[in-house]
C-alpha cells in the first residue's frame, strides 16, 4: 500500500506544474484532477471502513479540498490519505471484516489493502496517460493486487499488463479484450463456532510452500491433505479456470482466531449440477464437531445456488470418522468401488 501510493507521488510529483483540470485521464471521463481527488476519497473510504467495521453498508466520506489547492496539495492528500489506510491495515486484526459490496458484501485488512493499491495503480496510469507520462510500477504491486482480488484471472508473465488488460486498460495477446470487471474480495461463511474463510492464491502459494497462508494454526496444522488442495487451486489459478467460491476454504474458530482445518471443492460444478467436497482437520481439532458444522455449512451454502444440485464425496474405506461427518450430515452412501472406499451424495 505505502510503495504504492509512493510510486504515484514520485510520478505525478514531476507534473505538478500541468493543467490537471483541463485534460481527460486516460481512458475515463473525469479530468486527471478529479481522478487524482478521487484516489484520495478511495484511500480514505477503506481507512474508514476498516476503523468502522460497518457490516452493512459503506460508511460515507467526502473529501473537499480548499479553495486554491494546487496540484501539489491534492498529492499531499494522496499521501496523507494513504497513510492513513496503511495504519489501518496495520492494526485492524486479521479477524476483522468490513462492508465491500463486491462480490460478497464484506474484506478483511488484506482486501482493502488490495482494493487501495488497485485505485493508486490503476488511477495513477490513467492520470500518466491523460497527462503522456509513463507509469511502469513494479511488477510485485500487481502481483499482490492480481492474487488477492482478482483471483479468477489467470496469470500472465507480466503482472502490471495483466492487471492492466484484467480492468479494461489494455490488450493481451490471446485474450478478448475486457469491457466489463470486477474484483473479488475472499468469500466468509460463518458457522456457530467457525468462520469458513476462502483461501485466495497468494495463501495458496504460502500453503504449498510450506507456511500457514497468512492464518495462525492450532498445533499440528495445516494438515496435508490442505496443502495437497491449496496445490490444485494454484494450478486451477495459473490455467484460468480457478473460481474461488468453488476453491477451498480455510476452517477458523470464532473464539480464538485459530485456523483448525480445511475445506473445499475439487472444481467447479459439472454440466448436471455435480461437485464433489473433500476436507480435513489438525489432528487436534478432531472429535469436536468442526468438520459435521463446516461441511453443513458450505453444503447448505452451494445447494443454494442454482448451479449446483448435488455434491458429493468419495472417502476411504478405512475412514470411519469421515464416513460419520457425511451421514450426520445427510449424505447418502450411493456406491462402493471396491478397495478406492464409498461415493456418497447430498442433493435439493
Amino acid at each position: 500500500m505505502e510503495e504504492a501510493v509512493a510510486s504515484c507521488l514520485a510520478l505525478l510529483g514531476t507534473a505538478t506544474d500541468r493543467d490537471w483540470a483541463g485534460v481527460k485521464a486516460g481512458r475515463l471521463d473525469w479530468s486527471c484532477r478529479l481522478t487524482a481527488e478521487h484516489i484520495a476519497g478511495d484511500l480514505i473510504s477503506y481507512a474508514g471502513q476498516l476503523a468502522g467495521r460497518p457490516q452493512h453498508a459503506y460508511v460515507p466520506f467526502d473529501i473537499t479540498l480548499d479553495d486554491g489547492t494546487d496540484n501539489s496539495g491534492v498529492l499531499d492528500v494522496i499521501r496523507t490519505t494513504g497513510a492513513l489506510l496503511a495504519a489501518a491495515v496495520r492494526t485492524t486484526p486479521r479477524e476483522v471484516r468490513a462492508f465491500h459490496p463486491y462480490p460478497f458484501r464484506s474484506a478483511n485488512r488484506e482486501g482493502f489493502a488490495a482494493m487501495g493499491a488497485a485505485e493508486v495503480l490503476l488511477h495513477t496510469h490513467d492520470i500518466a496517460e491523460g497527462l503522456g507520462l509513463t507509469y511502469e510500477p513494479a511488477p510485485e504491486l500487481s502481483e499482490f493486487v492480481l492474487t488477492r482480488i482478482f483471483p479468477h484471472v489467470r496469470p500472465g508473465a507480466d503482472h502490471w499488463r495483466t492487471l492492466l488488460w484484467a480492468t479494461g486498460r489494455g490488450e493481451l495477446p490471446g485474450r478478448a479484450p475486457v469491457t466489463e470487471w470486477r474484483w473479488r474480495n475472499n468469500l466468509v461463511i460463518p458457522t456457530e463456532r467457525l468462520t469458513l474463510q476462502g483461501v485466495n492464491p497468494a495463501s495458496a502459494a504460502d500453503l504449498v510452500a510450506g507456511g500457514e497462508g497468512g492464518f495462525e494454526w492450532i498445533e499440528g496444522g495445516p494438515f496435508q491433505g490442505t496443502r495437497d488442495a491449496a496445490t490444485f487451486l494454484r494450478k486451477a489459478y495459473e490455467g484460468g479456470v480457478h473460481r474461488p467460491e468453488f476453491g477451498v476454504f480455510t476452517l477458523v474458530r470464532r473464539e480464538d482466531g485459530r485456523a483448525v482445518g480445511g475445506m473445499g471443492f475439487h472444481g467447479v460444478p459439472d454440466e448436471e449440477g455435480r461437485t464433489e467436497i473433500g476436507y480435513d482437520l489438525a489432528e487436534g481439532a478432531r472429535g469436536q464437531g468442526y468438520a459435521t458444522e463446516a461441511l453443513r455449512a458450505l453444503c447448505d451454502w452451494a445447494l443454494a445456488r442454482d448451479d449446483v444440485r448435488t455434491v458429493f464425496a468419495t472417502i476411504d474405506r478405512d475412514n470411519l470418522a469421515s464416513q460419520a461427518v457425511v451421514s450426520r450430515v445427510g449424505f447418502k452412501k450411493v456406491s462402493e468401488d471396491g478397495d478406492e472406499g464409498f461415493a456418497y451424495e447430498l442433493g435439493r
